[in-house]
């Protein structure tokens, strides 16, 4: 299998990487690219065989994002660009930490970071289940090793935060939160001046969370039994879950099954497997918007003097043998991805709820299902 040409190379990431080192073209190539065991699919370190399950399931189902917080260290200037670029509603800014709504389905909490922390970290995200009961949510938690922490607001709002098998903080809720909020209207008022002027765009859909985990089956099967999530595949080096009706997830990493893991640092080929060295960060996340128009969304981006850096996610065979990005005006995915003022990669796409598999289809290996 031939690797691409500097000019395949380039010609196929577009335009928003003239000018850039080839080293950083070929950095930013691999940071973008879904699914490693794509075109490896069967050898022994891409083993789709399935791991016995973290524990048996709850039965609940997952119904609404409550939120995604971010750590940043500039909450305003990222709300503003939010607000202007994505179409956000400013819920609330209480000099600390700013509350946006994406439309009437889901909210993202902006944190002003520490002193000398990262620019942008998601910290934790929160999700709505049903049925729910506090007595028994907790009651099922514990069952499971979980040690649930209990967090109400006294008005209604019930929920219990448990961490992931990498620590990560996922908050569990009755609906009675930020979900109630984004049924009045808004009133807040930005603190800080827009940074362009509004797209018009509107966020319509979650089209994905990229979840990089230490073991990525461990952490898929823990998420499929906890809040009832589905696989849509699973390609040896990551898995896509349907959150409910709420948006897709691909939990990719280090696979237990190949020879390689445990044996280095990291994730993917050689995670991990110390306890002590598990993590799991939110590296970026995919919003499907309303309207979509292929050229228009790069020239909207471009206006603004921002990246536009497309990424279709799938690839086909050229006639050299060569594997090349499929073109985005005829794949089947796609999207730009580009940098908010705290450096955090926000990827843009056509994907709504009613094309939610386009991305797993196009990233599933033929061989691994229709």
């Amino acid at each position: 299998m031939k690797p691409l040409s500097r000019r395949q190379l380039l010609h196929t990431l577009g335009a928003g990487t003239i000018g850039l080192p080839i080293a950083a073209v070929l950095g930013n190539s691999r940071a973008l690219a879904q699914g490693r065991c794509m075109l490896t699919l069967g050898t022994p370190e891409c083993n789709t065989s399935a791991i016995p399950p973290a524990f048996e399931p709850t039965g609940w189902r997952t119904i609404g994002l409550d939120h995604i917080t971010f750590s940043v260290a500039d909450y305003k200037k990222e709300a503003a660009f939010y607000v202007a670029l994505m179409g956000w509603t400013l819920r609330r800014d209480d000099g600390t930490q700013a509350v946006l709504d994406l439309g009437d389905w889901g909210s993202v909490i902006f944190r002003q970071g520490a002193a000398g922390a990262n620019r942008s970290v998601v910290e934790s995200f929160g999700f709505v289940i049903d049925p729910w009961n506090a007595r028994a949510v907790e009651a099922e938690l514990r069952k499971r090793g979980l040690n649930p922490t209990v967090e109400t607001d006294g008005q209604g709002f019930e929920s219990f935060h448990v961490k992931d098998p990498d620590g990560f903080d996922l908050q569990i809720s009755n609906g009675q939160g930020l979900g109630k909020l984004r049924r009045t209207p808004s009133t807040a008022k930005l603190s800080e001046p827009a940074p362009f002027e509004s797209t018009g765009w509107k966020t319509v859909w979650l089209d994905h969370l990229s979840f990089s985990v230490t073991n990525y089956k461990e952490s898929a099967s823990f998420y499929m039994n906890v809040l009832g999530w589905q696989s849509t595949y699973d390609e040896g080096s990551q898995n896509e879950l349907l959150i409910g009706d709420v948006g897709n997830i691909i939990i990719r990493g280090g696979n237990p099954l190949s020879p390689a893991f445990g044996r280095g640092g990291g994730r993917g080929r050689g995670a991990s497997a110390d306890p002590a060295a598990r993590s799991a960060r939110v590296d970026h996340i995919s919003f499907g918007i309303s309207p979509w128009d292929t050229d228009g969304v790069k020239a909207e981006l471009e206006k603004r003097g921002l990246r536009a850096q497309i990424d279709t996610s799938s690839r086909h065979q050229a006639p050299d043998g060569t594997w090349v990005p499929d073109e985005i005006h005829t794949a089947a995915f796609k999207s730009y991805h580009t940098q908010t003022p705290n450096g955090y990669n926000l990827q843009i796409s056509d994907v709504t709820h009613d094309g939610r598999l386009a991305l797993s289809n196009a990233v599933r290996p033929k061989s691994a299902g229709k």
